[in-house]
């Protein structure tokens, strides 16, 4: 094959390979595959520069820099549509009224023959293709007059260089042939997810001290900047798509054009021809398919993969859209019916400190009330410390605040040039404005914490909640709407309030009834009986879990131990590393906390407590067991205790480092793993028979 035939191939291949992945989202070769036939394209091009056309796949490569954007006056003006002020209903509905009235319809004549498609986030694009080949884009300007990007244009993936030719005998895109001469109009966007990414790979660039870097404040704003970069390899860099939804000009019909009937006729041929058509866009007949299309998109919105604000719709018939003609510069067969602003400018009065049931502390951005987003705002979460240095948010600054759907509000970019003179970073404070504890931010974790747990009435209602759960102290009837009631009524403010509790102080809360009341009172009574491991866990300990908290009770034998015990001796015992003594010691250092051990002593609660068995010492120690299967006398529980007691680790899977495999009924694919690995396998006697024989 000679080197232009070759070349021709390859351009071909490669082009029908780029529709299917970026326009139809539909590959059909490998990434690999397209690579190696790109790459050998570039080699005959580079040997033979003459062979080398505009829609070359290899031209799409950024890298060319201009001095300065060449204006490009529009043969057809790139008008702007008319907007609905009214975002419910009624937009769509006299919308269709005022058509019905300019055409003179009766009300007893059919209704009218729309076209309703998203209306796209992005910047306006003007393209124009001279024999099906791609020769200048420009941006809408004002209308008249735009800029020639059509370097930066060539880098979108979506954008077809040379397209696709139909087939009339199958009737594809309506069998319309391609016209010597077509202006392409259409959005091009960023999506959601490449905008994250963006943003992800510039904060990598930020955190690496990259000073130039910078986050990016909305996909459009994105986009429009990426198109009119000078340097093409720039808007490369940038994720940018495209959606195709008119045309500007075009060689008339008699002059061997294609005589579209309708609009949609249009979008059929554009997709046949190779550009990207939303498949949000639909056909509507009247006012009421209008509204149910506004209401349908508004639905989907915060879900899509795009930006939009608002719809639009379009006389479908072609012969209707000339009789309406023109009214201000603006098609009077068309109109934008916009939703609620997503994103608005306020100013921020304050910057607030909240405290989760968690205790971890959010700072929070009173605003001067805004409406966006369909509703009036006044907070903004900033999330962390560290959130709220990287955006930089101050009192008094101006802020782009953004709310979308049901998201929280959320501070978008600040307008440094607005700013008051004086406004200091923001800095979180070192006590709680709750209860005063200290405040603490573990090494690598971003959120600040109140060490206050048991003491803090922002955590209350999550600590009696963990305090009361089954694998704790274990109160059944105890749950989330009781404890709600108690906390919000005043009837219990701290842990041990909640052995004060009598049936006359239950009976009188909402839908409880004298029996249910006995029954928590009754649970409460049997939890006043538990272990030390039970007692430590139900504290709520940030980091510290079942299993350490079994290690703890058996490494020290008592509470007090625990207590006093310094951050060298408690990382003696296993599984307890640096964080975790640390929390044990700023836990246990806060006099409100320790106040509270002793008032839940005081009500009674009582364990039995031993003698030190550090693990090391402990028969199993350093044995790990895994238990499968139903058991005939005991349950998992039991079993695991009993192995626990005994210093051996209860893990949840097997492995090469699992010894032994504890199996009972019906132990399904972990016993077949351990007969894979040869492992040790056990039954229930076989377990009570190993812990039995030990010293």
């Amino acid at each position: 094959m000679n080197p232009q035939t070759e070349a021709e191939h390859l351009r071909a291949a490669l082009n029908h390979a780029a529709h299917q992945y970026y326009t139809l989202d539909a590959p059909e070769i490998p990434d690999a595959e397209y690579d190696k036939l790109f790459q050998r394209l570039q080699a005959i091009e580079a040997e033979h520069p003459e062979l080398i056309t505009p829609d070359s796949p290899t031209q799409r490569v950024g890298g060319t820099v201009l001095a300065g954007f060449t204006p490009v006056r529009h043969r057809v003006p790139m008008l702007s549509i008319r907007t609905e002020t009214d975002t419910t209903a009624g937009g769509a509905q006299a919308f269709d009224a005022r058509i019905r009235r300019e055409l003179k319809l009766a009300q007893e004549e059919p209704p009218v023959a729309y076209v309703a498609e998203p209306k796209f986030d992005g910047l306006a694009i003007n393209l124009r293709y001279e024999q099906g080949v791609l020769v200048q884009a420009a941006t809408r300007g004002d209308g008249e007059m735009g800029e020639d990007v059509t370097q930066n244009i060539r880098t979108i993936g979506q954008i077809p260089l040379r397209l696709r030719a139909t087939d009339s005998e199958t009737g594809e895109g309506g069998g319309f042939s391609i016209p010597p001469v077509l202006e392409v109009r259409g959005e091009v966007y960023m999506r959601r997810d490449d905008f994250e990414a963006l943003n992800d790979r510039q904060r990598e660039k930020m955190a690496a001290g990259d000073k130039s870097a910078k986050t990016y404040i909305n996909p459009r704003n994105t986009a429009a900047g990426a198109v009119r970069q000078l340097d093409s390899a720039i808007t490369r860099q940038r994720p940018l798509s495209f959606f195709a939804y008119g045309l500007g000009e075009i060689t008339p019909a008699e002059e061997g054009g294609p005589d579209f009937a309708t609009h949609w006729q249009m979008l059929q041929a554009l997709g046949a021809w190779g550009f990207p058509v939303s498949s949000l866009v639909a056909q509507a007949q009247g006012a009421e398919e209008l509204v149910a299309y506004h209401q349908k998109i508004a639905a989907e919105r915060d879900n899509l993969p795009f930006d939009i604000d608002g719809v639009v719709y379009k006389v479908d018939s072609l012969e209707l859209q000339r009789r309406l003609g023109f009214v201000s510069r603006e098609p009077r067969w068309a109109v934008a019916h916009k939703y609620p602003a997503q994103e608005q400018l306020t100013t921020v009065q304050t910057i607030d400190v909240q405290v989760g049931r968690t205790g971890k502390l959010t700072p929070v951005a009173k605003l001067a009330p805004v409406f966006v987003g369909g509703v009036t705002v006044t907070n903004a979460t900033l999330h962390n410390e560290l959130e709220a240095r990287r955006k930089d948010v101050r009192v008094g600054d101006t802020v782009i605040v953004r709310r979308a759907g049901d998201v929280i509000p959320e501070i978008v970019a600040v307008l440094p040039e607005k700013r008051v003179p004086g406004a200091g970073e923001f800095t979180m404070p070192a006590t709680c404005p709750v209860c005063g504890s200290d405040v603490v931010r573990e090494e690598g974790e971003a959120d600040h914490r109140c060490t206050g747990g048991l003491f803090c009435a922002a955590q209350r209602k999550e600590a009696m909640l963990h305090f009361a759960s089954r694998r704790a102290m274990d109160v059944e009837g105890l749950g989330d709407k009781l404890v709600e009631q108690l906390v919000d009524s005043g009837v219990v403010k701290t842990l041990p309030d909640l052995y004060k509790l009598g049936l006359s102080s239950l009976v009188a809360l909402d839908r409880m009834a004298q029996k249910s009341a006995q029954n928590v009172v009754d649970a409460l009574n049997k939890s006043r009986q538990t272990t030390l491991a039970r007692f430590l866990f139900a504290l709520g300990i940030r980091h510290v879990g079942e299993t350490t908290a079994k290690d703890l009770a058996r490494h020290f034998g008592n509470l007090d131990a625990i207590m006093g015990a310094s951050a060298e001796h408690l990382l003696q015992v296993p599984d307890v590393g640096p964080v975790v003594a640390q929390s044990l010691r700023t836990f246990f250092d806060q006099p409100h906390n320790r106040e509270v051990v002793e008032q839940l002593r005081a009500a009674g609660i009582e364990w039995k407590e031993g003698e030190p068995s550090p693990a090391a010492l402990l028969p199993l120690a350093g044995k790990t067991f895994v238990l499968t299967g139903t058991f005939p006398t005991l349950s998992r529980e039991q079993a695991k205790e009993m192995l626990e007691a005994a210093g051996a680790k209860v893990a949840g899977s097997v492995s090469k480092k699992t010894h032994y495999v504890v199996a009972g009924a019906e132990a399904g694919s972990k016993l077949d793993k351990a007969r894979e690995l040869g492992l040790n396998i056990l039954d229930e006697a076989g377990m009570l028979a190993l812990l039995d024989n030990q010293p």
